[in-house]
């Protein structure tokens, strides 16, 4: 066998109160995908960070192709053959897609320290082609969709190829966790072509998209490596098994949990609602009752929820809340009408990445840590302590900085602040389970139940068709601005997948 690509050996990085990796050993092979799974906390992130040099391990070794490295930057692993996509991205959003494409490694694009516009722009562009991507080189990084800022990471890990003389390492990071159907599909046929020239490290929590495109899957388990499986002829349930150490229930989605909806006034109705994406949208929620709302990247089904959270102009329509008409020109306008909201960009929208975990969970209703006009350290201890337990947040404690915590922790202290604000009669979920592993998304699904049991309306943008129809009353789908149709899902009776694609496209 040729000499491995890259490999970790006995990889140790301990934080306070948390040993986030014990000992960990990968062995990736030239030219292979290898996919690493592993719930939320398991160690991916910072052993990922560790393959960037973005963290330094306490102990352990890292080799690429067989000679011993430390890796002190991202430019070092660069100069490695070794880059990688980020989770969350890490564009600069102010400059053009083609000025991230190639910021740090411009070459020919730069000339006495000025930019080569027009050299640039081909740089970018011949990044672009590889995978397919209409997008515009000169485009501002913040005037695209967060879709297409994905593909422009791509892109420009991509750029690695003309930096190094050897094979390179390419590491993805969620990288589906915001495409559409047709854009997995031309990525994966993009990883397919980098497996004949380069290796790659696939990270997914969508376990039959590591079985699809992998030719190997390496599992974390608290900080350890607990075994390997070659995908040809393995099925999610066994990766599962070896992620949490049990095959999981069989009700995912806690239906037998679901809240009897009765046909009492709407908690939510919205009549002729229009704004600059989206038109003339019309649906009720009662209360307890979960609605989906699905649609193809574009079908304006972001703006609509964005629009119910006062985060979004509109134009035209009314909105009522338990039969009485509200007005959302803010979103503290809607927080003030109990409307409360998980965004899909949890780095940018959804938490404040400097600030405790405390703090960010009591974020959204101030008066329930504080006795008067001043915070009652008590106070918010215990109730900040309560919700870490409930939602099995793993952190060190209450005053770690959120950003410290891993992506799927993170996201269960943004949900956790609506559960803490207590007074919550709409809550509008834009993508949630979004970065989370099987068994944390289970976690949300029954809080969701929980909520709708004691009679919240929530409005659901899935991460895929399957958890809109497994947690959905009701779906709406959307198509060019507009819904389309209105398909029912009483348990028993469930829709298909194939039924709705049939009316997004």
């Amino acid at each position: 066998m040729s000499v491995p690509a890259l490999e970790v050996r006995g990889l140790v990085k301990h934080y306070p109160g948390v040993k986030a990796l014990d000992g960990v050993d990968l062995v990736v092979q030239q030219n292979e995908v290898l996919g690493l799974a592993g719930e939320n906390g398991a160690g991916k992130s910072t052993l990922l960070k560790a393959l960037v040099g973005l963290v330094a391990p306490d102990a352990g070794s890292i080799y690429v192709r067989g000679e011993p490295v430390r890796l002190r930057s991202v430019v070092d692993a660069a100069n490695h053959g070794i880059g990688m996509v980020f989770q969350e991205q890490s564009l600069v959003p102010n400059l053009t897609a083609a000025e991230n494409i190639v910021l740090g490694s411009e070459g020919p694009a730069v000339r006495r320290g000025v930019y080569r516009w027009e050299v640039m722009r081909r740089l970018a562009q011949e990044q672009l082609d590889k995978i397919g991507s209409p997008i515009d080189p000169l485009a501002r990084t913040d005037s695209l969709s967060f879709a297409d800022r994905q593909m422009v990471e791509i892109a420009k890990v991509l750029r690695i190829e003309e930096r190094t003389q050897h094979p390179p390492v390419v590491i993805l990071d969620e990288p589906t966790s915001v495409l559409e159907s047709k854009e997995i599909d031309t990525l994966f046929a993009q990883i397919r072509r980098l497996r004949e020239f380069a290796t790659v490290i696939f990270v997914s929590h969508r376990l039959d998209e590591v079985l699809d495109v992998c030719d190997r899957v390496s599992v974390l388990r608290g900080g350890q490596s607990v075994g390997e499986v070659a995908t040809a002829g393995a099925v999610p349930r066994e990766l599962h098994r070896m992620m949490i150490g049990s095959t999981g229930s069989d009700d995912h989605y806690h239906e037998n949990a679901a809240a009897t909806v009765g046909s009492e006034q709407p908690r939510l109705s919205v009549r002729g609602l229009s704004g600059t994406t989206f038109q003339d949208i019309s649906f009720d929620v009662a209360p307890g009752e979960i609605v989906s709302i699905v649609g193809v990247h574009g079908s304006g089904r972001e703006d609509v929820c964005r629009a119910l959270f006062g985060a979004e102009p509109t134009t035209a329509g009314e909105i009522r809340m338990d039969g009485k008409k509200i007005d959302l020109p803010s979103t503290r306008a809607a927080c003030a009408a109990g409307i409360g909201y998980v965004p899909a960009e949890r780095k940018l929208e959804g938490m404040v990445g400097a600030m405790s975990v405390a703090e960010n969970m009591t974020l959204a209703k101030q008066q329930a840590r504080c006795a008067g006009p001043f915070v009652a350290p008590k106070k918010q201890a215990t109730l900040v302590d309560s919700w870490i337990r409930r939602l099995s947040i793993r952190t060190p404690g209450r005053d770690t900085a959120i950003q410290r915590l891993s992506g799927g922790n993170q996201q269960k202290v943004v949900l956790a602040r609506w559960l803490v604000a207590g007074d919550i009669r709409l809550l509008l979920l834009d993508h949630p389970t979004r970065g989370l592993d099987i068994g944390a998304r289970s976690e949300v699904y029954r809080l969701m139940r929980e909520l709708a049991a004691t009679g919240v309306a929530t409005v659901l943008l899935a991460d895929s068709l399957e958890e809109a129809i497994g947690m959905a009353d009701r779906i709406l789908v959307m198509n060019d601005g507009r819904v389309a149709t209105e398909v029912a899902c009483p348990n028993g009776a469930k829709p298909s997948p194939l039924d709705l694609v049939k009316e997004m496209v």
